[in-house]
């Protein structure tokens, strides 16, 4: 009985490690075989060609994504822009200074944003934002603009990555010691003092970890964007400007073109870019978060 115990113990802990190894592969398989298709179009095209050139014609065989790239930064910028501020201090808010009965009203409605499908999101953005941005921003700012805008698309991708970054944010501020205000509010600092330079520093890195949470949904983001963001393949001067990022491109043309040569191939290097990028930016947050915990002991 006691063998046959020590016997399944092993084969359990050798099945999870199992699946914790495959669950660290996927995002490698992924990109093997996004590769993989995208071969063809690698092998007729440099790489420095299709990753920094602006012309995008199809149907003479030019596949220049330089525009789509900067579309997707421009996007998520703005948007990760708008949100930060909005969220940290709706976050602080909520933890330090919200009664608890606002709290209750409160956390319940923000989290609902994290269920409201993305369709939703791009026809709010389409009825109220897309005109908002054309009869008041645009002139206000003395520039034309139809409203299908980066700042459309940043606008409602940071609404989206609101619940994100506020409940996580919320949790680990409502979760430090409340040893540590009491400690600072006796030795004569202000609330707003102790939450800036003792709750804040103290929560940098799952803050910082919950904003890259959101940076990774923007990036990833489609119909909303594509709806709003107007889908014209240059390469924006303004946040008033049209621009088309490479969630929008796959999904707008993936399965309607494939007859054309090496479209197929190209649409999938797009997929293989856009998840290189989000890899990126995981990598280095996880280097701010280590550094950040080193200076913060």
């Amino acid at each position: 009985m006691h063998s046959k115990r020590l016997l399944l113990d092993r084969f359990t802990k050798k099945g999870m490690l199992l699946l914790t190894i495959f669950s660290g592969l996927i995002v490698f398989l992924m990109a093997v075989g996004l590769y993989q298709r995208a071969r063809p179009i690698l092998a007729i095209a440099p790489l420095s060609e299709l990753l920094f050139s602006t012309s995008w014609h199809p149907l003479k065989g030019d596949f220049g994504f330089f525009s789509f790239i900067m579309g997707t930064f421009w996007v998520t910028g703005v948007a990760v822009g708008i949100a930060i501020p909005f969220c940290l201090l709706t976050a602080i808010y909520l933890s330090e200074y919200a009664s608890k009965r606002l709290q209750e009203w409160v956390k319940p409605v923000i989290d609902l944003l994290a269920g409201i499908p993305s369709v939703v999101y791009g026809v709010w953005g389409v009825l109220v934002v897309v005109p908002l941005i054309k009869d008041y921003i645009a002139p206000l700012c003395g520039k034309f603009s139809t409203g299908y805008s980066l700042l459309a698309g940043g606008i409602v991708l940071a609404i989206m990555v609101f619940p994100i970054i506020i409940h996580v944010s919320c949790e680990v501020i409502s979760s430090l010691p409340y040893e540590l205000r009491e400690a600072s509010l006796a030795l004569g600092a202000t609330k707003w003092q102790t939450v800036k330079h003792v709750v804040l520093r103290k929560a940098m890195p799952v803050i910082i970890a919950a904003i890259v949470l959101g940076l990774s949904r923007a990036f990833g983001e489609t119909m909303a964007v594509l709806m709003v963001v107007g889908n014209v393949a240059r390469v924006p001067q303004s946040v008033l400007d049209p621009a088309y990022p490479l969630t929008a491109l796959i999904a707008n043309n993936y399965g309607e073109m494939l007859s054309i040569p090496l479209y197929d191939s190209a649409l999938l290097f797009a997929s293989l870019i856009l998840l290189l990028i989000v890899v990126f930016f995981n990598a280095v947050s996880q280097v701010i978060l280590v550094r950040v915990q080193r200076d913060i002991q």
